[in-house]
């Protein structure tokens, strides 16, 4: 079970380095409009994605 948790947070890291190494003026510009988003709607975003992950997850397992 610990390898398998090692090896997800692995790839995220993998796949959070993608945009900023591939596109970092683009990675930039999107962390600025974060900036300026509320806070509601930022846990709201969070907790969309955390749905959508754990939703996927599911299907996938």
């Amino acid at each position: 079970m610990w390898r398998d948790l090692g090896t997800a947070l692995c790839l995220v890291l993998v796949i959070e380095g993608m945009l900023p190494f591939l596109s970092p003026r683009g990675w930039k510009s999107g962390v600025r409009q974060l900036l300026e988003l509320d806070e509601r709607t930022l846990r709201a975003m969070g907790l969309g994605i955390m749905l959508l992950g754990a939703g996927l997850l599911y299907l996938i397992r």
